[in-house]
């Protein structure tokens, strides 16, 4: 029996919704799709309402929940006990102008919170649609292999390395091309990452490059992002002003605290890495300068996953969290290779640790791999619709994964056009195409993973990702944290 409280709810505040961060970066290209979800409904209360029977509830405290509806733009809401209530009064079809309980007429406070949960998309009019609007990606992302050199020997990068460079001309060719097919596709942004190898090494070809595209980017008017995507090892305090100069972020790939990171990210002598990270990080502290952290998530380095999330968290880190993909390099190496029992516990301890000590931003695109809670998508990532990676040689390929397979090369035209028209290699489908995901509750935010890792596991492209048991398992764990994250920022 459902008995209206004599005060209005806490909740009848707007409900609370995502705050996200913009500084976190990735080694993939995340889909940027412009999606939303637009709702065909009578719009009267008089017709009869139901609770959505998409919606997940997830309790984070003895009286406030997490709702969230997967086919909807608003988020992760905050609810407390009297929506609850509301929402399990309409589990079965209602006409809310009649007699909700006990033959009594619906209060005023119960006809305000339907009209919100029914803003939220967490109830329904009976016989409304759902339909989802499809967007373009805003920004053209582009892989610059600046060196194909690396200072370490990571068991499971995916490069077979030699001491080659990226040449200045090669590279000024690079970023016209990328600009090119930006304006050819109607891109508003352009982002270059710089990487390698270690892209360090070549690191006046970096700041030479950056400048360059800065002035194409005024000239063409387009926005312009840069990135340098690094192991960490030897940036400089003058590499440190230079980037602070020239408006480029920086990612560091940090997999563990001491050993945990020493076990799969080795100098090639095998000697251990930690040591020289951490003393970049004290270095870009005195800067100012706040990276982003890439966590990468191997059988190796399991047990030491909640240590380096306080570590992170300590410092004030924006960071992602991704797992080992197996790949022709770092085959040989089983002990890489988690198990999902296994992946799930330690994840669940990392999520405990970030529980004592919640960021103020949302976590809900970083934390599960190449899932996403924080946005809508089609696909995992832009491989093959908003991506390009550019090698030192100039062969431009449609995934970094892929870079010794070019489709073809910085002299194109429109290079974007050659990769998205490719038949061969990684397909980066829509998730409607995907076997085990059309009907899933959580295909716009999961979209499959990834599918280079998926064709790898299974041969094929248009099937689920072998992650997908971990996805499910983690994601009302995910749900949670944003939740409590909520109650204590106001979000």
């Amino acid at each position: 029996m459902f008995t209206p409280p004599t005060h209005a709810p806490l909740a009848l505040q707007k409900p609370r919704v995502l705050l996200a961060v913009n500084n976190i970066e990735e080694d993939c290209k995340s889909s940027d799709e412009d999606l939303q979800f637009i709702v065909q409904t009578k719009g009267r209360l008089e017709n009869e309402i139901i609770t959505n029977p998409d919606i997940i509830i997830v309790q984070i405290s003895t009286t406030k929940f997490a709702g969230f509806n997967p086919l909807s733009q608003s988020g992760v809401c905050l609810l407390d006990t009297f929506q609850i209530a509301l929402l399990e009064e309409f589990r079965q079809s209602r006409i809310v102008d009649t007699a909700i309980v006990d033959g009594e007429a619906p209060s005023q406070i119960q006809l305000k919170e339907i009209k919100r949960l029914l803003e939220l998309g967490l109830m329904q009019v009976v016989g409304e649609q759902t339909f989802l609007r499809k967007g373009q990606s805003q920004e053209l992302t582009a892989w610059l292999h600046v060196t194909n050199d690396c200072n370490l020997g990571c068991d499971y990068c995916y490069i077979y390395k030699t001491p080659d460079p990226m040449e200045l001309e090669q590279g000024q060719q690079a970023v016209e091309a990328v600009f090119r097919s930006a304006q050819t596709h109607n891109f508003p942004k352009v982002k270059l990452k710089y990487a390698g190898g270690e892209a360090t090494l070549n690191y006046s070809l970096v700041l030479a490059l950056h400048a360059y595209a800065q002035q194409l980017a005024k000239r063409y008017q387009l926005e312009l992002d840069g990135v340098v995507l690094s192991n960490g090892i030897a940036i400089s305090n003058r590499m440190i002003r230079d980037m602070q100069t020239y408006g480029l972020r920086l990612m560091i790939s940090l997999d563990g605290v001491g050993e945990y990171h020493d076990r799969q990210r080795q100098f090639r002598n095998g000697r251990g890495s930690f040591a020289y990270v951490e003393r970049t990080l004290d270095r870009l502290a005195r800067h100012n300068f706040t990276p982003s952290i890439n966590v990468t998530i191997s059988n190796r380095n399991l047990d030491g996953l909640p240590d380096v999330i306080a570590y992170i968290l300590d410092r004030k880190l924006p960071f992602s969290l991704n797992f080992y993909r197996e790949n022709e390099c770092s085959a040989a190496m089983t002990d890489l290779v988690y198990q999902e029992e296994k992946i799930i516990a330690a994840m669940k301890a990392a999520f405990a640790v970030i529980e004592q000590n919640l960021p103020p931003y949302s976590l809900l695109g970083t934390l599960v791999d190449r899932a996403r809670l924080d946005a809508p998508h089609r696909y995992t990532c832009g491989v093959g619709r908003s991506y390009l990676v550019i090698d030192h040689k100039g062969g431009v390929a449609k995934c970094h994964m892929e870079i010794g397979q070019p489709v073809t090369d910085i002299r194109a035209a429109d290079p974007l056009e050659l990769v998205m028209s490719d038949q061969n290699g990684i397909q980066n489908l829509p998730v409607e195409e995907k076997e085990g995901c059309r009907d899933c509750a959580w295909r716009y935010w999961c979209t499959g993973g990834c599918p280079a890792l998926t064709y790898r596991m299974t041969g094929r492209f248009d099937v689920k990702s072998p992650n997908c048991n971990i996805y499910k398992a983690l994601f009302p764990e995910l749900l949670r944290l944003e939740g409590l994250r909520l109650l204590k920022y106001g979000g």
